[in-house]
Formats: C-alpha cells, sequence, structure tokens
C-alpha cells in the first residue's frame, strides 16, 4: 500500500491520534513531491542488503545511518522527547527516515500553511527538504524503528518556527515559487 497523507484536523485531543477531517481529505504522492516530501515503498525486512536501499544511498549521498527504536521503555523522558519531537521546526539539512517497524506521523505545512498528516508505517522511506516545517510523533501504538540517513556526519539541528530568516527556510521558499517540474515521487 502506497502512503498515506492527510489535511489536518486541528484540535487540542491527542497529538496522536489521526486527526482526519470530516470527511477526509487525502493527499497525493505528486502533491507531497510539489513541496518537496520524496517517498519510496522498500522491503524493511532485507534493509541490511537491499539493493534498491544501496542504490537510493548512493545517489543521494547518505553517507551515514543510525538506527532509533522510539518508545517508552527504550527512551528516557520518552514523553518530554515526544513533545520535543512534535514542536514545529525545520533542518538545514533533509530529514531522511526509513520505517522499518512500527508506526507515527509526520506533519509538514504546504504552501498555504495547512497541516499534512503523513502515517509512515514500515517500508516506509521519506525524506523532508532541509527548510520545511514539520514535526513528528507516534501513533497511538507508541513504537516504532528507525533508520535516520545522513549526508556526511548526522546533524540534527531543529530551529523552531519562526525560522524565516533561516538560510535553509529562504531556498525551500524559493525553490517553492519557481516555476519548474516537480521531484519524482516513487
Amino acid at each position: 500500500m502506497a502512503l498515506e497523507a492527510w489535511f489536518m484536523q486541528e484540535n487540542d485531543d491527542d497529538q496522536r491520534l489521526p486527526h482526519h477531517k470530516n470527511p477526509p481529505e487525502y493527499v497525493s504522492l505528486d502533491q507531497l513531491a510539489n513541496l518537496g516530501v520524496l517517498y519510496w515503498k522498500l522491503d524493511p525486512e532485507k534493509y541490511e542488503n537491499d539493493p534498491e536501499l544501496n542504490k537510493i544511498r548512493q545517489d543521494r549521498g547518505y553517507s551515514y545511518m543510525d538506527m532509533l527504536d522510539l518508545c517508552p521503555e527504550k527512551v528516557d523522558n520518552y514523553e518530554q522527547k515526544l513533545k520535543n519531537f512534535y514542536t514545529e521546526h525545520i533542518h538545514g539539512d533533509e530529514e531522511i527516515r526509513y520505517c522499518l517497524k512500527g508506526s507515527g506521523y509526520f506533519d509538514v505545512r504546504d504552501k498555504d500553511d495547512r497541516w499534512i498528516r503523513i502515517l509512515i508505517k514500515a517500508g516506509d522511506l521519506i525524506v523532508l527538504p532541509a527548510g520545511i516545517y514539520h514535526r513528528f510523533t507516534l501513533d497511538t501504538s507508541n513504537y516504532i524503528k528507525l533508520m535516520r540517513l545522513f549526508v556526511g556526519e548526522p546533524v540534527w539541528t531543529p530551529f523552531n518556527r519562526p525560522q524565516e530568516n533561516h538560510p535553509a527556510r529562504k531556498e525551500y521558499i524559493k525553490s517553492m515559487t519557481e516555476i519548474g517540474v516537480p521531484l519524482e515521487a516513487h
């Protein structure tokens, strides 16, 4: 099954719930690609020797990789960490995550500043462009195992909103206003 994404109903309910509008308003892979969000569906059972994953890593320069098990039993100060991940922010580099087990949500802002919720499950590899406002949370299962990929040494510095003058944000806005062909979605 392909990646699922939808416009969020904003409210104060538990952040781990789906937050569908009524009726739901789904977002296509092409719409995500127009925001610079890339997606591949891979086989998480063979991540250690997957030629397709290796090709993506080589083509995009993802030379560093580590793993993250995110659940209450394995993360100190779990609730605080989850709260930090859910604070709206940008990064100076792409955020690349490959879900190996479990599930969670990446929320990204569209061009009209509306939240789009992206459900990631085992086999989903997602790339968020540098400078896009986003946040992350688990769903009600409270478990996800992620492979984190980086170009060079890992850098995970969040810059909380507002960041309109951050170079990565300026470059992202510029890329969204230029006329061109959207990035290829997989």
